[in-house]
């Protein structure tokens, strides 16, 4: 009798512990799932809600002599840890309403903890930038690297013996057409050089840059430039091509990696008309 009373009270213990175990398991699961989601919408490459308004915008604005954007500074990010350099992003935020342009309103960001720069490997900053300073702590010096109107989320440390390059892919010009300059619209690659303190840009205004990978133990580039079949002003990548180019770094040239001659045969063989 007792036997079978311990039998039934294991019984219902273990169904309690599965139960409860069951329920953990699925609160654990539930907000995973929240967190990745949100961390995924916060930095994805597909973040359009944040661009600076359009040429055209602005004068309708400047007609008036009001603003609808305010710049706002990060706080800076170690780049070189032996020299001391930092990079400052400059971010933007959204009026509510439209303000006069000798109104002054300054705001901070949150801060994001440096990593050491003594071996090579690359990383990410993300936010909404439309323009980036380089500090020196040691000489006091600062550099912005843009005197022109541009847009971009990300910018990618990419660390070499030699040198620390900065590289981000930026928009300059509303070519989608919808009054704001954001990542809907044709992106360039632009490279700085933290030694040589030289800002390349690689892509012109026709394609758009939506890829790029360095080649192994080499500055050198592949760059995916998206091409914008039906001219709507912006590269959709599941229903447009892209096209392969190889970028110098020591010559600044673009080259194409597969020739046109098997560009055409892969053609004529998807169309079924190489025959």
């Amino acid at each position: 009798m007792k036997i079978e009373k311990i039998k039934n009270y294991n019984q219902k213990l273990l169904a309690i512990l599965g139960t409860v175990s069951l329920i953990f398991l699925i609160v654990g699961l539930i907000a995973f799932v929240s967190i990745t989601v949100l961390e995924l919408r916060r930095y994805s490459n597909d973040d359009i809600e944040t661009g600076i308004l359009s040429d055209e915008k602005i004068e309708e604005l400047q007609k008036e002599n009001k603003r609808k954007q305010v710049i706002s500074f990060e706080m800076p990010k170690l780049i070189d840890t032996l020299n001391s350099v930092y990079i400052i992003p400059v971010s933007h935020k959204n009026l509510n309403e439209a303000e006069d342009i000798d109104e002054t309103l300054n705001a901070f960001a949150s801060a994001e903890s440096p990593k050491s720069a003594d071996r090579r490997y690359s990383k990410r900053f993300y936010g909404a930038f439309n323009n980036l300073i380089v500090y020196n702590q040691i000489s006091g010096s600062k550099k912005k690297l843009f005197d022109k109107r541009v847009n971009f989320n990300n910018v990618k440390a990419e660390y070499f013996q030699d040198d620390v390059l900065l590289l981000f892919k930026a928009s300059e010009k509303d070519t989608y057409k919808d009054g704001v300059i954001n990542l809907l619209d044709f992106k360039s690659l632009y490279v700085y050089s933290i030694n040589s303190k030289t800002l390349k840009k690689i892509g012109g205004d026709e394609m758009d840059v939506f890829s790029y990978k360095f080649l192994n133990n080499s500055k050198d580039l592949v760059i995916g430039f998206g091409i914008d079949k039906n001219k709507d002003g912006k590269f959709e990548d599941f229903k447009e091509p892209t096209m392969l180019k190889k970028y110098s770094y020591q010559t600044e040239k673009l080259t194409d990696i597969i020739e046109n001659q098997t560009s055409s045969d892969l053609q004529k063989l998807l169309e079924g008309t190489n025959n």
